[in-house]
């Protein structure tokens, strides 16, 4: 196989039509220059150059070498511009997963300081459940994934790249007239007497419940099972019962609804950022990363 460099040497050569103009202009001798073209030559199986004088006359092989170079050199700085590119987030792609609650408070400032900034690079979000996220990391289809933990489930893979973000508190939801609705802060013991909504299809933040209030000493009554956070405050706001749900869920608390910070000790979730180990960062994820870990900054404040 032809040596790409000395390819691009020897149309060099041509290009200036001398040997001893190439060394001069690349900073090489002129007996450098000429082993490396008779090199190319052996490759290539016959002359290239003929050499006189006043300089080298390129033979037909020559010739139509010299012009294969001509179209190296220009795919070579195409390639050098577009991976500056990428480098300096003037293009590219950058796919991320989320899960519904942190895509609906944590991620949204991240999204929309990166796409100002970098308003080139194409950016895609897909929301699932965790199971979905996995599937999706596993499968390349995303490059990184924001996702959660409780400290009895660590996520725990050798073949993964944690980044915490931040902790995410729960806080319990009380009607507006309900008696304890005026605390400054509650237990969950406060509330072992009361009938509690919970998440359906065993959601996390259920065995949040459950484990939370065990350790508290009582069995929750499950009066309502809710297949998301507003459905959840709407049976709260209607006195069905009272719930827990995570901080970052109750962006937008209805009215109706009260959210009292819960006293240690809590199941406290995690939310971490996630990849494959095996899979560096492009500068475009660098750069969301450090925008994620600014969002979450602002939530710790």
């Amino acid at each position: 196989m032809l040596d790409v460099r000395r390819i691009l040497l020897f149309t060099e050569v041509a290009r200036r039509g001398s040997v001893t103009a190439t060394a001069r202009a690349l900073s090489y001798t002129p007996s450098a220059v000429s082993q490396q073209i008779s090199r190319l030559e052996a490759e290539a199986g016959q002359p290239l150059l003929e050499r006189h004088a006043r300089g080298v006359t390129l033979t037909d092989a020559g010739r139509a070498l010299a012009e294969r170079g001509q179209r190296i050199e220009r795919e070579l700085r195409a390639a050098e511009n577009e991976l500056a590119d990428f480098a300096g987030l003037r293009a590219g792609t950058l796919r991320i997963g989320t899960f519904p609650t942190v895509g609906a408070s944590l991620l949204p400032q991240a999204v929309i300081a990166f796409r100002g900034a970098h308003p080139d690079v194409r950016l895609t979000v897909r929301s699932a459940r965790i199971a979905g996220l996995w599937t999706m990391l596993e499968n390349r289809e995303i490059e990184m994934s924001l996702m959660w933990d409780y400290d009895w489930s660590r996520i725990d893979r050798e073949d993964i790249a944690i980044t915490p973000l931040l902790d995410d508190p729960p806080a319990l939801l009380v009607a507006d007239r309900h008696p304890l609705a005026g605390l400054d802060s509650a237990s969950l013991a406060d509330f072992a007497h009361d009938p509690w909504i919970t998440r359906a299809d065993r959601h996390p933040v259920a065995e949040a419940l459950v484990r939370g209030c065990r350790a508290a000493g009582f069995e929750p009554h499950i009066a309502y099972e809710a297949h998301d956070y507003q459905e959840a405050q709407a049976m709260v706001a209607a006195g069905i019962g009272v719930a827990l749900a995570p901080t970052l869920a109750l962006d937008g608390t209805r009215p109706g609804v009260t959210a009292l910070p819960l006293q240690p000790p809590a199941p406290v979730r995690r939310i971490l950022l996630v990849r494959m180990s095996d899979h560096s960062l492009t500068p475009a994820a660098r750069t969301f990363t450090a925008l994620l870990h600014e969002a979450a900054a602002t939530r710790k404040a």
